[in-house]
């Protein structure tokens, strides 16, 4: 079975490494400050003669309260005014791009993040998504995937009727833990009913997919507590349900300056927690996708990964990733052909660029044949759990053996340990390995080294 994982506890001690996400390759730690405006528009031009379809994601980095656990580039204020200016510039950047790009690539995807993004106010939402709508060509059918971050706190039953009638049929529901204890350690207090309304409201408004956010090893977290979190979240029945692992990065994410590690599980209960978790899911009928990701038999990822077709970009799996992926907004990431960009992460000086009327391409980096190379080979694994050498060397012209050699005798420890099969026709990676395919990965990565790999979270 595809979603089949088994828990190996020696594996994941050995083998429980800090690494990458990989929502791309190579990732954005290797973006360098060479990539400029220019080489975005370039890269649009080139889609445009392509007629590649498109993705968009828009951030809106607002938060009315701070969540000490968070890492995402945010600003944390009460005052909804300072929203307008934001989104004038926002505005900007959709025309300058707009002029690049054909009104006939379509708009598969679509996704609001942050932040907060029903931050904004209702007659601000209207005013971006016309925009939007005016700029490029979003579907009108309801067949595109049109998703939206919401916080159950910032959005109500008329919200969400805004939201469909906006054209969103997907939503993703922050929650993390439903504990209070841990919710005033995370100063996140967030209850059941104000989740459990806006569930509702989605499936009433026949919303096409719910998911929900928990995390694992936040402070004051047990296996008790979070097996409950899990259950009542389970009774909700989301379509999807993500299970991250919290990093507790204090030196990098100044909001986590407020946790003490004291309060903190220990690796044990950690790992209590995910076993769990992945038992009680399971029991319910989710499928592990990988990476944290689960989803009921019907969705469209678990589908996609049956059907080979699953893919995984800056917005995570999806079935998208063939399409081109425009980033709007401060610290937004675009993915154009070979091309990665991605804006000035600073608000500020992100206003003041688009003010003067200029795009705000701050850094990225060109994709050379060894990167696309590597890309496709992590792809592959992360997704499918497997790779076809012939695959690889039929796309890109060359003998994998011979390609990866300096590689082989660390596939072959994988092997013996069981993490994986490793066959003259390609990789399987079997069910006590697949929790762990991102040390998988990191194999492939030509650019982690001991320095870079502590920029990153632990795989469990």
């Amino acid at each position: 079975m595809l979603d089949a994982i088994q828990w190996d506890a020696d594996l994941i001690r050995r083998y429980d490494l800090a690494g990458p996400r990989y929502t791309s390759y190579p990732t954005a730690v290797q973006f360098h400050d060479d990539i400029g405006p220019f080489d975005l528009l370039h890269a649009l031009r080139d889609s445009r003669k392509a007629k590649r379809p498109l993705s968009l994601y828009v951030h809106v980095p607002f938060c009315a309260h701070i969540c000490y656990y968070c890492a995402c580039n945010k600003v944390i204020t009460k005052d909804r005014g300072r929203a307008l200016p934001y989104l004038e510039k926002l505005e900007r950047e959709i025309e300058i791009i707009s002029r690049y790009i054909d009104r006939n690539q379509p708009i598969e995807q679509l996704h609001f993040g942050g932040g907060t993004p029903t931050f904004l106010s209702h007659d601000e939402l209207r005013r971006l998504m016309q925009h939007l709508r005016q700029h490029f060509d979003l579907l009108d059918d309801d067949s595109g995937d049109y998703s939206i971050e919401i916080d159950p706190r910032e959005a109500d039953w008329s919200t969400m009727g805004l939201l469909r009638e906006l054209g969103f049929n997907r939503v993703s529901l922050g929650v993390q833990d439903l504990d209070p204890e841990v919710q005033r350690a995370v100063n996140r207090l967030q209850t059941l009913e104000e989740t459990r309304a806006i569930v509702e409201a989605a499936r009433t408004l026949q919303f096409r997919s719910v998911n929900i956010d928990l995390i694992y090893g936040l402070p004051k977290q047990t296996p008790e507590r979070f097996a409950r979190t899990v259950a009542e979240v389970i009774a909700l029945q989301p379509d999807r349900l993500s299970l991250f692992n919290y990093a507790h990065l204090p030196e990098r994410f100044m909001p986590q300056r407020r946790i003490s590690s004291d309060d903190l599980p220990s690796p044990a209960d950690k790992l209590a927690m995910l076993q769990n978790s992945i038992e009680q899911l399971t029991r319910a009928g989710y499928r592990y996708i990988g990476m944290d990701h689960f989803a009921l038999p019907d969705d469209e990822l678990a589908i996609a990964q049956e059907e080979g077709t699953l893919q995984r970009n800056f917005q995570g799996y999806t079935t998208h990733g063939h399409c081109d992926l425009i980033g709007l907004g401060v610290s937004a990431i675009s993915q154009i052909g070979d091309l990665y960009s991605q804006n000035d992460s600073d608000i500020a000086s992100y206003q003041q660029t688009l003010g003067n009327g200029q795009l705000a391409t701050r850094r990225g980096l060109h994709c050379n044949a060894d990167d696309r190379l590597r890309r496709a080979v992590i792809q592959q694994l992360i997704c499918h759990f497997e790779l076809r050498f012939a695959d690889i060397e039929q796309a890109h012209g060359v003998v994998f053996r011979d390609y990866f050699a300096a590689l082989w005798p660390q596939l072959q420890q994988l092997d013996r340990d069981g993490l994986i099969e490793l066959g003259g026709e390609g990789i399987q990676v079997r069910p006590a390995g697949r929790l762990l395919v991102r040390s998988l990965c990191m194999l492939f990565d030509r650019y982690l080294n001991d320095q870079v790999r502590q920029r990153f979270s632990r795989v469990i």
